[in-house]
């Protein structure tokens, strides 16, 4: 077994959850995040309206500049302050723009993230049992 075991499942799970809702831009591409103004946010970030997550504001979203119909990845961030993770979905990223976004959540030594990426695959796990 991969240390992964993707399940193209999830992914249309999670393009449903986009798709279903709005994006709302709260910090564009090259402004200053709200606490720590030496960090600056490489793309647009924000969340999407009508879903819930750790924080109570839905679901974070960097927006890349490339045209999205589906969401291709996402991060998975562990933060020590908040003493929390957070799953936050990439859309519409280039691969640098993703690496960009990696270097701007693993800048500080509070918060960590790991990147995942779409996976076409179903594992026999994955299936429901009817």
């Amino acid at each position: 077994m991969s240390q992964l075991e993707n399940n193209a499942f999830f992914w249309q799970k999670l393009d449903t959850l986009y798709f279903s809702s709005s994006i709302v831009i709260t910090q564009p591409s090259g402004s200053a995040h709200p606490q720590y103004g030496n960090l600056i946010y490489p793309v647009d970030y924000g969340y999407l309206t009508d879903t819930l997550s750790q924080d109570e504001t839905g679901i974070s979203i960097y927006k890349g500049t490339l045209s999205a119909n589906q969401v291709n990845t996402i991060i998975i961030a562990a933060d020590i302050l908040k003493k929390d993770i957070e799953v936050k979905f990439l859309v519409g990223c280039s691969v640098a723009e993703e690496e960009a976004i990696l270097r701007f959540t693993n800048q500080t030594d509070f918060q960590k993230t790991i990147l995942l990426r779409r996976g076409m695959e179903v594992p026999s796990w994955g299936f429901s049992e009817q």
